[in-house]
């Protein structure tokens, strides 16, 4: 595509400001010219090759582009009768230029709002900048509409008219049979009319459409009071505020994009989400927040960075009250649509408005984000996510999955809750009793640690979010040691190991079967070996006392919890079986006097009412739901079998099943 402006003329009514350059440079706003700043949107819109007629002072004006220093082509045309024919006889001295492409046509003395250039470059069809808003001037251009399509421009029309300003995107064909009757009229010697009486005379031929800016700067400077007018209202949008947030950690062409559209509004200020409000709704970040804030106040087109410290914009647009806020059009629908119903709201209250531009999915931006998602499934990167998420949130949770479907369920689930807030889970435990159960095996440790490995590869090849390991007792020291080795590699960022002995038996039976605390000597020096042949520090080692469950009391539980804490353990769990937390919180409670720092974990399988606000209110920073999916799924299977064995068919069970449609979205397939 290329531009062809005009500036053959000599701005008479306008003398003042002519006397030593064309009207085109004429000064709107601190070093800003007319031409400038055209040219300057032209560029922003990726058009590099323009077209210029000149005139009247004509070296001034080659001399003062080639001063810009714009990486642009110029190709000037001098009317040498500027001073005795109109600027259709220009448009024919440049013919041999404006034959190979698009076009862009515009007046030399026309100022206007960059987004309306940008739109009409969009749309895919010919057009010419109209306003449905404006009056309907005495002198100035009108457009004649008729199906749709302009039939008629010039000065004289009025009926089924709209104001209209010389701003055109022409398709090559359109505008190639505009050129050739140009072209006669100016070989019969009809060049003291506007280009546009050749334009009316071929309109049928041509499908030209209004582009309605309505209440946007558009306006040529014919007079003194329109430049007075023009140049208040480029002050005004130069002052404008634009908000955006932001949650990228990889700056794309995409965004650059959308970051231009923003700045040629006015000045743009970037929120960008805290880690703490991207790991909530979309992914846990590649880059924290400090580094993606260094990689946009480095972008010419940010003006400013701030922190946005919730998924909910109200906080920053009532602070700022940006005139504008700029947002792609992805978010009519999904997660953030409620977000999106809130922006509007808020910005209705003083005057703002909501501008959203088309999102467009190419190949390569889905690739980039394939690619980020892959990384986060690079052990090395998995691994250490969940001590960042831990000082990040201050308190998370995980669920229970058994192989890769249930860590699926974990990976996508996500609601959107009142007031925009998005919740998912933040890690997955890998249960011993739901690995045992998914095989049909008891749960006595019969489930052997290779198995039990094969198990986290299958999650691990189709998920990213961090996983929790349930160790058992962790064996015997020597195995541990190997444990510990293995689970790290794997880029496993958790292993629990509970301060027992013997056989296994599961907690929840308490005292009701026969189960032996291990010694906290013997116990201290597993979590010493296990801690000496980590290789890492993201690999998180925590400690399980078993003391209330075995009706050991409150004191046990505690001097056992100091212990492991002096042995070098990065975390202790607590457990319960009773079904109210007092325990629990006595035990945290308590623990946090003396110890602010050390990882706490909780499974509240029996005191269920407790939610996770209250437990982080107690000083809690993990929260397991240690076994749901198995439970809960086990019910419906059975239902399910027992259905199609009544009915001896299956349609009584379909409205129990998902749809074969929703599984396979469940399951994406890589390319």
């Amino acid at each position: 595509m290329k531009a062809l402006i005009l500036n053959s003329g000599i701005g008479s009514r306008i003398e003042r400001f002519t006397q030593f350059h064309p009207k085109c440079m004429i000064e709107l706003y601190k070093d800003e010219t007319i031409l400038s700043r055209q040219l300057k949107w032209l560029i922003d819109m990726g058009i590099g090759e323009v077209v210029i007629t000149t005139g009247f002072l004509a070296e001034n004006l080659i001399k003062y582009c080639h001063s810009l220093g714009l990486p642009i082509k110029y190709n000037f045309v001098c009317n040498s009768k500027y001073n005795k024919t109109n600027y259709i006889y220009s448009i024919y001295c440049a013919r041999e230029y404006l034959k190979d492409d698009d076009i862009i046509l515009m007046h030399g003395d026309l100022v206007f709002e960059p987004q309306i250039l940008d739109a009409m470059i969009e749309l895919p069809y010919s057009c010419m900048a109209v306003s449905t808003t404006e009056e309907l001037p005495e002198k100035d251009f009108k457009a004649v509409i008729n199906k749709g399509n302009i039939v008629k421009i010039g000065t004289e029309f009025f009926e089924h008219a709209v104001s209209a300003q010389p701003l055109y995107k022409f398709l090559q064909k359109d505008w190639l049979a505009w050129l050739d009757k140009i072209s006669e009229y100016c070989e019969n010697s009809i060049t003291n009319c506007y280009a546009e009486a050749a334009f009316n005379d071929i309109s049928n031929c041509i499908k030209l459409k209004p582009y309605d800016f309505m209440n946007a700067l558009c306006k040529e400077v014919d007079t003194e009071d329109d430049l007075l007018e023009i140049c208040q209202k480029v002050k005004i949008a130069k002052e404008r505020v634009v908000y955006m947030g932001f949650a990228t950690d990889i700056i794309h062409s995409g965004h650059i994009a959308i970051l231009k559209k923003a700045a040629r509004l006015g000045k743009v200020i970037v929120g960008i989400l805290s880690d703490n409000v991207v790991a909530s709704y979309k992914r846990f970040p590649l880059i924290p927040y400090e580094e993606r804030k260094a990689l946009l106040d480095n972008l010419k087109e940010v003006y400013q960075v701030v922190e946005q410290k919730e998924l909910s914009y109200r906080e920053n647009i009532l602070e700022i009250r940006p005139d504008y806020v700029v947002h792609g059009d992805e978010w009519k629908e999904g997660t953030l649509k409620g977000i999106r119903a809130e922006v509007i709201e808020i910005l209705q209250t003083y005057g703002g408005k909501l501008i959203e531009f088309p999102y467009t999915e190419n190949e390569k931006l889905i690739k980039i984000e394939q690619r980020m998602l892959d990384e986060l499934s690079i052990p090395d990167f998995r691994r250490g996510r969940l001590k960042r998420a831990i000082e990040m949130k201050g308190c998370i949770n995980a669920i229970e999955v058994h192989n890769g479907i249930t860590g699926l369920i974990a990976e996508k689930s996500k609601i959107e809750a009142e007031g925009g807030k998005i919740y998912q889970f933040d890690a997955m435990w890998v249960s011993s009793l739901c690995d045992s159960t998914a095989k049909g095996k008891p749960d006595i440790e019969l489930v052997d640690t290779t198995s039990r490995f094969r198990t986290i590869d299958d999650i691990m090849e189709v998920t990213t979010k961090p996983i929790i390991f349930d160790g058992d007792t962790g064996g015997l020291i020597e195995h541990f040691v190997y444990t510990v080795k293995s689970l790290e590699r794997m880029g496993v960022s958790m292993i629990i190991i509970e301060d027992k002995i013997g056989l296994k038996k599961n907690s929840l039976f308490g005292a009701e079967v026969e189960q032996t605390q291990d010694s906290i000597e013997h116990f201290c020096a597993k979590i010493e070996a296990g801690e000496k042949a980590k290789r890492t520090n993201d690999f998180m080692i925590v400690a399980r006392v078993e003391s209330l469950i075995l009706e050991k009391g409150m004191s046990d539980a505690l001097t056992r919890a100091d212990a492991y804490v002096k042995a070098g353990v990065d975390g202790i769990m607590i457990h319960s079986r009773k079904k109210e937390p007092d325990e629990i919180f006595e035990f945290v409670d308590t623990f946090r006097l003396t110890d602010k720092v050390t990882p706490i974990v909780v499974v509240p399988t029996t005191f269920n009412t407790v939610t996770e606000e209250v437990f982080q209110s107690h000083g809690i920073n993990v929260v397991i739901y240690a076994n749901q999916l198995t439970r809960s799924s086990f019910p419906a299977m059975q239902h399910t079998a027992n259905l199609i064995l009544q009915n001896h068919r299956a349609k009584e069970a379909d409205e129990l099943c998902m749809p074969i449609k929703d599984i396979i979205n469940l399951i994406p397939i890589n390319e």
